[in-house]
């Protein structure tokens, strides 16, 4: 329902401390206002932070990165401006390590691979394209893959961002001839029919005050399609050695 109030669960949040909070966001979830005016999981955080700590007034928190709507998985908001600060300078030179779970239609040629691509993003339709260098607007994107699991005409991939451009894992993913499961947008024909297969399921940074390196890992829901097709668990445990 429109403007219908969502509620932060307990199990939805993987770690608190006095300077930021680690969370879940569930698939179809914003998460930060914008202007569908739907509820979205900035907000849920403000309203699960006041009514934890009995706090009066507005509650600050601090949009560090971005997951798009159809993406769930791991996310840090800041809870003070000075983390909000020290977070997103770690994320611009390269602290955050960022790894991902998509499911492909099909099976690329290789186990593993890099791809390395320009992109540029029309912003009348909200689509992104790969583009010449030369091209206005072009940014560089690369990425990491290695196929986890393979059943049937679909796979388990693990994805790693070098770079974090505007739907980048799905366009470049299209681009091989292997699309996001449930990505219609850009999987056309190729792709199956469903909610988008992809799920940033590892997130590593520095605490922006302590120093300690943390890391967080939530898995996609398991009883769901395409998801059930695969031993996610079983799949992921020997790369994360």
């Amino acid at each position: 329902m429109e403007n219908e109030q969502l509620t932060l669960t307990e199990d939805e949040v993987l770690y608190e401390d006095n300077h930021l909070i680690v969370v879940s966001k569930r698939q179809m979830t914003a998460c930060c206002p914008d202007e569908s005016k739907d509820d979205n999981l900035l907000d849920m955080i403000k309203r699960y932070l006041k009514e934890k700590h009995q706090k009066p007034g507005n509650v600050y928190l601090g949009l560090v990165h971005r997951l798009d709507r159809p993406t769930g998985g791991v996310m840090v908001y800041a809870k003070t401006s000075k983390a909000a600060a020290r977070l997103t300078e770690g994320l611009q030179n390269g602290d955050f390590e960022k790894k991902y779970l998509a499911v492909l239609c099909g099976t690329p040629d290789t186990e593993r691979g890099t791809l390395c691509n320009y992109l540029r993003k029309n912003t009348v339709n909200n689509m992104v394209y790969i583009c010449t260098p030369s091209e206005e607007g072009a940014k560089y994107a690369e990425l990491d893959y290695k196929v986890l699991e393979e059943k049937g005409k679909l796979c388990l991939t693990e994805v790693r961002l070098h770079t974090g451009r505007t739907h980048q894992i799905r366009v470049q993913t299209a681009g091989i001839s292997h699309p996001v499961f449930g990505d219609m947008r850009y999987g056309g024909a190729l792709a199956q029919k469903g909610k988008l297969a992809l799920w940033a399921y590892s997130l590593s940074f520095t605490h922006p005050i302590t120093k300690e390196r943390l890391k967080f890992m939530a898995y996609p829901p398991e009883e769901e399609t395409p998801w059930k097709n695969f031993s996610i668990a079983a799949a992921v445990e020997p790369v994360q050695r």
